[in-house]
């Protein structure tokens, strides 16, 4: 079992910034891939980014790429997702979520998820 804690969601204008956090317990940290998703009021769950299992891999969602970063410090068995240049779009519950394919924007392919953190950027 993995658990996930996601962190550092809030409210920002657009062309704001901010960095989330998801901490892991559980299995080791290192043998897992990691996603970001997020999901709007009313709209599926969409792949943001994910990153391989030592980090030289990541992959992004075309919406998000040039503005959003993904990293991992495996020795701290966390995962971050660094959002720049937000727009009111971007706006959704974002999850972290851990599996073992690399660079699957898949949902189905990820075995563990965590809570969920409410990003909400205003116009």
């Amino acid at each position: 079992q993995v658990q996930l804690v996601e962190s550092g969601g809030g409210l920002v204008q657009a062309g704001g910034s901010l960095r989330l956090s998801c901490a892991a317990s559980g299995r080791p940290f290192s043998s897992y891939a990691m996603g970001w998703f997020r999901q709007a009021p009313g709209k599926e769950r969409e792949f943001v980014a994910a990153i391989s299992w030592r980090g030289v891999g990541t992959y992004y969602a075309d919406s998000v790429k040039g503005r959003f970063t993904i990293s991992r410090d495996n020795a701290k068995n966390t995962v971050y997702l660094q959002m720049n240049s937000l727009k009111p779009e971007d706006t959704a519950v974002y999850y972290c979520a851990a599996g073992h394919y690399r660079g699957s924007y898949r949902s189905d392919d990820y075995d563990y998820w965590g809570q969920g953190t409410q990003v909400t950027v205003s116009s």
